[in-house]
């Protein structure tokens, strides 16, 4: 069975797209998640990947379970 890969630019989309519905600026959103703001633009990129850790710190500062973020990113795969 073939599995699908996690795509990096997805996530960020989908990443960008939360912050953006909770009209959160980077700066502010890396301030709640406690992340670096270059981190977090890189994350929304699709630069670099999330770890879950940071995943989870930022559902926490959007508000929301880390599961809603997974499953909107499943949804775009």
């Amino acid at each position: 069975m073939h599995e699908p890969l996690l795509d990096s630019v997805i996530v960020g989309e989908v990443l960008a797209d939360l912050r953006r519905e909770k009209g959160l600026s980077q700066e502010v959103l890396s301030g709640l998640a406690g992340i670096g703001r270059t981190h977090l633009s890189a994350i929304e990129r699709g630069e670099r990947k999330p770890t879950l850790e940071t995943l989870f710190c930022i559902a926490g500062a959007l508000n929301m379970h880390m599961s809603d973020i997974v499953l909107a990113i499943e949804r775009r795969l």
